[in-house]
């Protein structure tokens, strides 16, 4: 299996950010694989040809040999057991249980973020409006839990880099780019987050037009 030649998909615009997740750790973990979009505006995702990959017919999804694999923090999770070599995840049981942590906060909370504050913003630099009261209550929540876990002189969440420092800096850079106000110490951190060469790589992508 390790041998078999990988391939992510993900969306033809590429800003999705559970996409940019899974191309960053397999950037990191210096894997060879293959990129394919998928045009969700057409909703190619629920055509059969990919719901035949895609369990979940979103993206991203990644082939290894014949298997297929959805949800982005569940593939980066089975990159780090398939090639632990060079693991994007902390080796320590409890960070890496934090690590896992932010993730599945960042993907299932902060819902008036996401949706005012569209990774539009990050790729397309296409501004947002004035924050609503329920995006303001969102912010407050997401600077509060950050702050906590940059707590220290520490540069990353878990001492060295993971791949929640990437979820964890594009969230903030959803306000960072926008132009909303931001606590210095959160913009230093997801600046330092964004300069990473694997990250760049994502940002550097060929975008068609919106």
């Amino acid at each position: 299996m390790q041998e078999s030649r990988l391939r992510l998909y993900t969306d033809a615009q590429f800003a999705s950010p559970y996409a940019m997740s899974v191309f960053v750790a397999l950037d990191e973990k210096r894997l060879p694989f293959d990129l394919s979009t998928v045009d969700l505006g057409s909703n190619a995702n629920r055509e059969a040809s990919y719901a035949a990959k895609s369990l979940t017919q979103r993206v991203p999804t990644l082939t290894h040999g014949d298997f297929t694999l959805s949800e982005s923090s569940a593939i980066t999770e089975y990159l780090d057991d398939a090639f632990p070599e060079t693991p994007v995840y902390p080796q320590d049981r409890y960070l890496r249980a934090r690590a896992r942590q932010v993730q599945a906060w960042l993907r299932s909370d902060l819902m008036p973020i996401r949706q005012e504050r569209s990774t539009e913003v990050v790729f397309y630099r296409s501004p947002g409006a004035v924050l609503s009261p329920a995006a303001d209550a969102a912010v407050q929540k997401l600077f509060s839990a950050a702050e906590a876990l940059l707590s220290g002189d520490t540069e990353n969440l878990c001492g060295t880099w993971c791949i929640a420092d990437l979820d964890l800096a594009l969230m903030l850079n959803r306000l960072i780019l926008n132009g909303d106000r931001v606590p210095a110490k959160l913009i230093d951190y997801a600046a330092r987050q964004w300069e990473r060469p694997s990250v760049q790589r994502w940002v550097g992508l060929n975008r068609p037009p919106l």
